[in-house]
């Protein structure tokens, strides 16, 4: 199930060339996953489970300015072992036009042992919007 967020970019994204700074869109693609979770889990279930990233791959489309009004819309893809994908795409609220789009590998880990933890069929349908 699909999770957006809106945000404003503010004058502190932007970098010496007048647009959104790349390290700004990671911050959006963790920003929107946290927030998802932060729907979908309860406390119980956050203090179970611990999230970090392995890997971001983000490809810039197109600029994002100061005062504009972006969504980044995140969803699940596939959960193998303690590793989960989710993908998030950033785009213009007022345009649509799409601005980046990123793939994220995730790693679940153990909340109380902080070691790596197998995404179970649970969490796999929480994640999807299906519990």
């Amino acid at each position: 199930k699909d999770f957006s967020l809106t945000i404003t970019v503010h004058k502190n994204d932007i970098d010496e060339l007048g647009h959104v700074n790349n390290v700004v869109y990671v911050r959006w693609v963790q920003e929107v996953a946290a927030a998802h979770w932060d729907s979908l889990a309860s406390s119980e279930i956050k203090q179970k489970y611990v999230w970090v990233v392995l890997r971001h791959e983000i490809d810039y489309l197109s600029a994002a300015f100061e005062n504009d009004t972006i969504t980044a819309t995140t969803w699940v893809g596939e959960s193998n072992g303690a590793r989960s994908e989710r993908f998030v795409h950033i785009s213009s609220t007022k345009t649509g036009k799409l601005i980046a789009k990123a793939k994220t590998t995730w790693c679940m880990l153990d909340g109380a042992t902080m070691r790596p933890k197998r995404v179970d069929e649970e969490v796999v349908r929480l994640l999807r919007g299906e519990v």
